[in-house]
């Protein structure tokens, strides 16, 4: 066996008679399916109580986002310190920015294709002189700081006005700057540092038990969260705007198969067998459109899947900052929409600026409210002789459904790319995740929890191996 398979053996199931699998209605991807669609049903029948009901999904986003900073911060901290050498650390730092924007290029280059081919807003044939932007003044407002600040302002908001700061406010980068420094700093450390490595591992532990708690009320999170979609927006999606979300679901679903799907097949695993693995957090990000309510989720599936614990710390709140494909997708085809939309036709030249421009202002775009409109029409702002700015409005009613692609596609590539970056350094077991991926259950996050307490309760050398 070899060193990774015995760091995973306690993850491992413990051999015995074969557990009688559990009933449908004790699963809470069920329990979410049934918030789905009991909020479709709201939507459609009383659609002016659908509309009032959103604050079931933000209370529900607040629960997690009290926990999101802590967990980020220990986990980063534990991951990167746990691996004992800086110029290690280093090297996976390295190899996963690069992974993550060799992505992001072609997610952002499949979606200027797409949109291209289709052109779903070519028959809409407004005028810039006449058309009403009221609707995105706020979205404006936003764009026009963000673009104001510029590289100096982006790189001055990675780091916090205070230590506390970063986690007061809820800014995912600034954790995860501090989240690094003090790893290194415990790395430096040598011997004295294991006793903070060990608290920091607590401290994430516990969180992840106040997670496990929060995540049954998903199921009436995502019922207020699509409620609220089709009882406000039920209406909007018709004509050319329903054309654009179409396309963009579908450049979504072309990404993740033609570009991860032959990743994966690589990496020596079923892109399919994934989705399976993973279709519990897929559903709450559906009924929610926020991929940060399974984080803590996504890094114990990883960890438990044969992934190790320094590569999931890193890698994982790393992607959700640096590694937003649907962002990426939504941003070029919003784009080039919007120009078509007005009957601007955009050279390749002024394209690829724009993909690059784009590749550049996405990377930390997670740290924003409503971090895809906004980031599109920041840079929308820096091209605005070519496409109007005006026309973010055109998009505003139907960014909620696009939001969910956006969170689905973040949510899959990330979860990807740690897998990817584990094979990529020989540090996947890849006989663990065969398993795992057969069996979804050896996952569930009650079972790992009964599992890990029952081996706490035995002598290390009585803890069964694979």
């Amino acid at each position: 066996m070899n060193a990774i398979s015995d760091q995973n053996a306690v993850k491992a199931p413990t051999p015995g008679p074969a557990r009688k699998r559990k009933q449908l209605w004790h699963h809470l991807y069920f329990w979410v399916l049934v918030g789905i669609a009991a909020g479709i049903v709201i939507g459609l029948a009383a659609p002016q109580v659908g509309a009032q009901m959103k604050w079931l999904a933000d209370l529900f986003i607040k629960l997690v986002k009290v926990v999101i900073a802590p967990t980020i911060f220990a986990t980063v901290a534990v991951g990167i310190a746990g691996l004992g050498n800086l110029a290690k650390a280093g090297g996976l730092a390295l190899k996963t920015v690069i992974y993550f924007n060799v992505t992001t290029v072609f997610a952002l280059g499949i979606g200027l294709v797409v949109i291209n081919l289709l052109g779903p807003g070519r028959n809409l044939g407004l005028d810039i002189a006449t058309f009403d932007a009221s609707a995105a003044d706020g979205t404006l407002q936003s764009a026009g700081a963000a673009v104001g600040e510029g590289i100096t302002g982006f790189l001055l908001h990675l780091v916090p006005s205070s230590f506390m700061g970063a986690f007061v406010e809820g800014q995912l980068i600034q954790v995860l700057v501090m989240a690094i420094l003090v790893a290194c700093a415990i790395t430096m450390l040598g011997e004295r540092g294991k006793p903070a490595v060990a608290a920091l591992d607590t401290i994430a532990q516990v969180m992840f038990g106040v997670i496990k708690i929060v995540m049954w009320f998903a199921p009436l999170g995502a019922m207020g969260g699509m409620a609220f979609t089709i009882g406000e927006y039920g209406s909007a999606i018709l004509g050319s705007l329903g054309y654009f979300m179409v396309s963009f679901w579908m450049t979504c679903l072309l990404f993740l198969f033609l570009v991860l799907g032959p990743i994966c097949w690589w990496s020596g695993f079923s892109i399919f067998k994934y989705i399976r693995m993973i279709r519990d957090e897929l559903l709450i990000v559906l009924g929610t459109s926020s991929s940060e309510t399974v984080l803590p989720r996504m890094l114990t599936k990883l960890e438990a899947a044969g992934v190790p614990k320094s590569v999931v710390g890193l890698t994982i709140p790393t992607g959700y900052s640096f590694n937003l494909d649907g962002t990426a997708i939504y941003m070029t085809m919003g784009a080039i929409f919007i120009a078509q939309a007005f009957g601007i036709e955009v050279p390749l030249g002024t394209q690829i600026a724009l993909l690059v421009f784009m590749l550049i202002s996405s990377n930390g775009a997670a740290g924003v409210s409503g971090a895809g409109l906004v980031t599109l029409a920041a840079s929308l702002a820096a091209f605005e002789s070519v496409i109007p700015l005006a026309g973010i409005a055109l998009i505003v009613g139907i960014d909620r459904f696009m939001s969910e692609g956006r969170a689905l596609t973040n949510l899959t590539g990330n979860g990807i790319g740690t897998l990817v970056i584990a094979r990529w350094t020989g540090q996947l077991d890849r006989e663990r995740l065969q398993q795992v991926l057969d069996n979804p259950q050896l996952v569930d996050p009650d079972r790992l929890m009964a599992e890990k307490n029952a081996a706490a309760e035995l002598p290390v050398d009585a803890v069964p191996a694979k």
